[in-house]
């Protein structure tokens, strides 16, 4: 390896290849810059790639009212960049690059393929045509006294030169993916406010019994409706050898994650038949049971699947009760003490970073003109759903605008 640094120069850095990196980088490569892409990975987008493997939730399809509201403290912030690259802009982009779309029942927006690697190469392949280069094994480390990126390969440390750069590396979470968080040290040393990462979007952790994990480990809970404080999600979680995971686990992270804060457990409540009123399901647990089986009896009156049973006699921790009063009101709000969250390492996102105080409405870094940030690397959080992604796209575009609009003010250096 050499030592000798190794000078790149462009119009514009774009220092991550995640969605909101490559959205900036084609914005900006469309209105006529040169643009080069660095990232530490050998491949670009490889967490989109990976969000793309149970079929890719690009946005929602739901009123843009509710949509940004989805954003909680971040929504007032985030509203205006929302609105300028909205969810409708984006299924127009997809349509554009030949991915066609379709909404799927909970109103989500995935392409028909539903996969990401088609979307993922008509991109490249679009970027390509704009003139993008990317810099790949390229890992950022600093700037230097002049402003310029300062990277690590493999063949010895590399300098990059631009007129703006814009800065998309990515959250904390899933780190074998890239989104290490190793940033945050350096722009904390120029004096960047930045709050620490949490998990979100994360499983939450459960001392199960020896009873339940061997039959039940990897089962889903289906139509259940969860309570957290004031929060409530509805939808399906999953049993997992150290708690409970999945979509309404997800939508209540950020309760969650605030109560264990402060208290080393937290009460979820489960619903497990939400659709059933108190009342009627009163009136079928006070049918005769015969010579039916407890487990056999609840199927039949009560539409228990065996998952749920047996989380009836993990609260109970024994017996259950024979009273129908008693049983129909576990049944509609039975209670799992959760312990923990589940780490960074495998979170969906995560909350925490740049804080906005500390960025202008252009999404510029106060401390240090000509630098732009978006994506996660920002302290906002999301719940899946399309939500994620979308602010992340429109963060980007955001960005890109920035740059234009600071290289088109006078006092611009």
């Amino acid at each position: 390896m050499s030592d000798t640094i190794k000078t790149l120069e462009t119009d514009i850095l774009v220092i991550g290849a995640g969605p909101a990196g490559l959205k900036a980088a084609e914005t900006l490569a469309a209105a006529g810059q040169s643009v080069l892409v660095a990232d530490a990975m050998p491949n670009p987008a490889r967490k989109f790639l990976m969000a793309g493997r149970g079929g890719l939730n690009l946005t929602h399809s739901e009123a843009l009212f509710d949509f940004i509201a989805r954003y909680g403290e971040a929504r007032g912030w985030l509203a205006p960049t929302i609105r300028q690259f909205d969810p409708q802009d984006l299924i127009e982009w997809c349509h554009a690059l030949g991915e066609e779309t379709f909404v799927g029942s909970s109103g989500r927006v995935f392409p028909k393929s539903f996969k990401a690697s088609p979307l993922l190469r008509a991109w490249l392949k679009r970027l390509n045509e704009k003139g993008v280069a990317f810099a790949l094994r390229h890992r950022f480390t600093d700037f230097d006294a002049d402003g310029q990126a300062q990277f690590t390969t493999a063949e010895g440390p590399v300098s990059v030169k631009a007129k703006a750069i814009v800065l998309a590396l990515g959250g904390a979470s899933w780190p074998k993916l890239g989104s290490r968080g190793d940033w945050v040290a350096t722009l904390q040393a120029h004096g960047i406010a930045i709050r620490p990462f949490l998990p979100s979007n994360m499983g939450v952790l459960v001392n199960w019994s020896d009873h339940i994990v061997p039959r039940f480990a990897g089962e889903p809970i289906k139509r259940v409706t969860l309570t957290h404080g004031k929060q409530v999600a509805r939808g399906e979680a999953v049993l997992t050898q150290t708690g409970l995971e999945g979509g309404a686990i997800y939508a209540l992270s950020a309760s969650i994650r605030t109560a264990l804060q402060t208290s080393p457990t937290t009460v979820l409540t489960l619903d497990l038949r939400p659709d059933m009123p108190e009342k009627i399901l009163i009136e079928r647990l006070q049918q005769p049971r015969g010579k039916a089986s407890q487990s056999t009896f609840l199927h039949r009156a009560a539409g228990l699947a065996p998952i749920g049973i047996a989380l009836l006699r993990e609260a109970c921790g024994g017996p259950l009760p024979q009273d129908a009063l008693a049983l129909a009101r576990m049944i509609k709000a039975l209670p799992v003490t959760l312990t923990g969250c589940a780490g960074l390492e495998r979170a969906i996102s995560s909350a925490g970073g740049i804080m906005r105080d500390a960025v202008d409405e252009h999404f510029m870094l106060k401390a240090m003109a000509g630098v732009f940030v978006c994506g996660e690397m920002l302290d906002w959080e999301a719940p899946t759903g399309g939500y994620l992604l979308q602010a992340c796209f429109a963060q980007g575009y955001a960005a890109a605008l920035g740059v234009t609009h600071w290289l088109n003010t006078p006092s611009a250096s």
